[in-house]
C-alpha cells in the first residue's frame, strides 16, 4: 500500500492530462483528452469542456482504483496556460469563453496597461502585450460593458478547474497572477488597476503562493469517486509547472519546457530585470525568484505541418544528416515575444531546402537556437552561468532533439521520466501538505532518466549555424541587440 498519493492536472491548449502519482513520483494512473477544437481555439475557448476532459480523465483513474489507494489519496493541484482569463458572474459561471493567452486582439490594451504601470512607477512586472491578462481583461471589459457589469471575479485558467474542485474561485497563486499586473515585490494588487484602468477591485482575487492549501475537494466530488477530504492545492502556470517537473528548483537550476511555446525558467536568488521586457520574473514557494520568457515558437509547427506523418521515421532521418546547413525558423503565428520582441516576425525557411526530411531537421535546429539566444540574453543581463538544462515538454520525446540542443546550446541537457505540466502539478499539491517545501517535493518525485551530452563533432557547425540564424533576425529587423 502506498503511504501517499497526490493528483495533477494540466490543461493545456489542445487537451487535458491528470496524472496520479506516489509519494516517489511513481505513476499509479494517467489519463487524457484532447480539446474539442474549433477554428478559433488560440482565441477563446469553453472553460466548461475542460472541466468535462479532466471530469472524465479522473472517472478513468479513480473509479477503478482499489480503495486502499483512494484513501491515500491526500491532495491535488492544477496547472494551465499563463495570460488566459475567463470573467465569472456570481454564481462563478463563465460570462463569456476564455480569453487565450494566444489572442492576439488585445494588442492597443497591452500597450495601454504598459504604460500605465510604468507611468504609476509600479516596482512589479510592467512588460505588458497581448499575451497577458491584464489587457484582456480591459479589452473585455470595454468591448462587452453589458457582460461587464455582471463580472463578480475574473480568474485564470488553472484557478477555474481548482475553482470548480473546491469550490473556491477566489484565490490564485503568484504566478497566474503576475502578467495579471500584481506586484510580487510588495504583495498587492497596485493602486493603477483599478484607478487608470477599467476594473473594480471585487474583481480581483486574493494571491498566495502556489502549493498553499485553499480548501478540500467538494463533498459532491469526494462522493462520485469515493475519496476521503482530498485537499485542494494552489495552481501554478504551466510553464512552471513543467520546470518543477524537470526537478529544476533550486537556486542555479535553469530548465527548458518545449511543448506547444519554448519556455525557459530558471532559479535565482535575486530578480533579473529586463528593460525591454523579453524577460519576467515569477516568485518562487519558498521566496528565491523564477526567471524566464514563453516564445510563440515551440512544437507547434511539428503538429501543424508534419502532422499525421510518422514522427519516429523523421527523427532517424534528422539524426543522419544533422547538422543541416539550413535554417529555418518555424514561427507559425504573426510577432514573436521572447528571446526578442518583435510584432513584425514572421517565419522564413531556406529556399535552398528540398526534402521533407530536411526542413523537419532545420525546424529542430531552429529552436534550438532560438533556446541558445535565451539563454544568452538572460547571461548579458545577470551574469547567471548555465552548469546544464534541464528539460521537460513533450519536445523531450525526440532524442534526436535533445542531442542537437545539447550541441547548440554546448551544455549537459537533462531528461526527467516524468517531465510533463501534470507531474509539477502533482509535486506541487504534495509540496506543502506531505513534504516541508518545493524543493523537498521535487528532490523525492522526479528522477533523471537521460543525461544528454554535447557532440563535440557538432559544436563548431552548430556555433556557425546560430550565428548565421542571429544575423538572418537581425537582417530581417526582427532583433536588435
Amino acid at each position: 500500500m502506498k503511504e501517499a498519493c497526490f493528483l495533477g492536472i494540466d490543461v493545456g491548449t489542445q487537451g487535458v492530462r491528470v496524472l496520479l502519482v506516489d509519494e516517489n513520483g511513481e505513476v499509479l494512473g494517467s489519463s487524457e483528452r484532447k480539446t474539442a477544437l474549433t477554428d478559433s481555439f488560440r482565441i477563446e475557448q469553453d472553460p466548461d469542456s475542460w472541466w468535462q476532459g479532466v471530469s472524465a480523465c479522473l472517472d478513468e483513474i479513480l473509479q477503478p482504483l482499489d480503495a486502499s489507494v483512494r484513501n491515500n489519496i491526500v491532495a491535488v493541484s492544477v496547472t494551465s496556460t499563463s495570460g488566459t482569463v475567463i470573467p465569472l458572474d456570481s454564481r462563478n459561471r463563465p460570462l463569456h469563453p476564455a480569453i487565450m493567452y494566444s489572442d492576439t486582439r488585445q494588442g492597443d490594451e497591452g500597450k495601454r496597461c504598459k504604460a500605465e504601470a510604468q507611468r504609476h512607477g509600479v516596482e512589479g512586472y510592467t512588460a505588458f502585450n497581448s499575451s497577458s491578462g491584464l489587457p484582456k481583461m480591459v479589452w473585455f471589459t470595454e468591448q462587452f460593458p453589458d457582460k461587464a457589469k455582471d463580472i463578480s471575479t475574473w480568474v485564470h485558467a488553472a484557478d477555474y478547474i481548482i475553482g470548480k474542485l473546491s469550490g473556491n474561485f477566489r484565490i490564485t497563486d503568484h504566478t497566474n497572477v503576475l502578467k495579471s499586473g500584481y506586484d510580487l515585490t510588495n504583495d498587492r494588487w497596485p493602486e493603477y488597476i483599478t484607478s487608470a484602468l477599467p476594473l473594480r477591485k471585487e474583481w480581483l482575487q486574493d494571491v498566495v503562493p502556489p502549493g498553499t492549501v485553499i480548501g478540500s475537494l467538494t463533498r459532491e466530488l469526494r462522493s462520485r469517486w469515493d475519496l476521503p477530504e482530498v485537499k485542494v492545492a494552489a495552481g501554478m502556470t504551466d510553464g512552471c509547472a513543467s520546470q518543477v517537473a524537470s526537478g529544476g528548483v533550486k537556486p542555479g537550476d535553469w530548465n527548458t519546457t518545449i511543448g506547444t511555446t519554448l519556455v525557459v525558467k530558471g532559479v535565482t536568488l535575486k530578480e533579473i530585470k529586463d528593460p525591454k521586457g523579453r524577460l519576467y520574473s515569477h516568485l518562487h514557494p519558498q521566496g528565491y525568484w523564477m526567471p524566464g520568457g514563453a516564445s510563440n515558437t515551440g512544437a507547434d509547427w511539428i503538429s501543424q505541418d508534419f502532422g499525421g506523418e510518422n514522427l519516429h521515421d523523421l527523427n532517424d532521418q534528422a539524426a543522419r544528416i544533422t547538422p543541416s546547413g539550413f535554417l529555418v525558423y518555424p514561427l507559425k503565428q504573426e510577432g514573436e515575444r521572447f528571446p526578442f520582441i518583435s510584432p513584425e516576425a514572421r517565419g522564413f525557411a531556406d529556399s535552398r531546402i528540398r526534402t521533407r526530411e530536411e526542413w523537419f531537421t532545420a525546424g529542430l535546429e531552429g529552436v534550438a537556437y532560438l533556446e541558445k539566444l535565451s539563454y544568452d540574453m538572460i547571461r548579458s543581463l545577470s551574469g547567471e552561468n548555465m552548469k546544464a538544462v534541464y528539460s521537460s515538454g513533450g519536445g523531450t520525446h525526440s532524442h534526436t532533439w535533445m542531442k542537437i540542443r545539447a550541441s547548440v546550446l554546448n551544455l549537459p541537457v537533462y531528461q526527467s521520466s516524468q517531465a510533463s505540466g501534470a507531474l509539477g502539478a502533482a509535486i506541487l499539491a504534495a509540496s506543502q501538505t506531505y513534504y516541508g517545501n518545493l524543493t523537498e517535493a521535487a528532490t523525492a518525485m522526479t528522477h533523471i532518466e537521460h543525461c544528454f551530452e554535447p557532440d563535440a563533432s557538432l559544436l563548431a557547425p552548430y556555433e556557425e549555424g546560430y550565428q548565421s540564424f542571429v544575423d538572418e533576425l537581425k537582417n530581417r529587423g526582427y532583433l536588435n541587440i
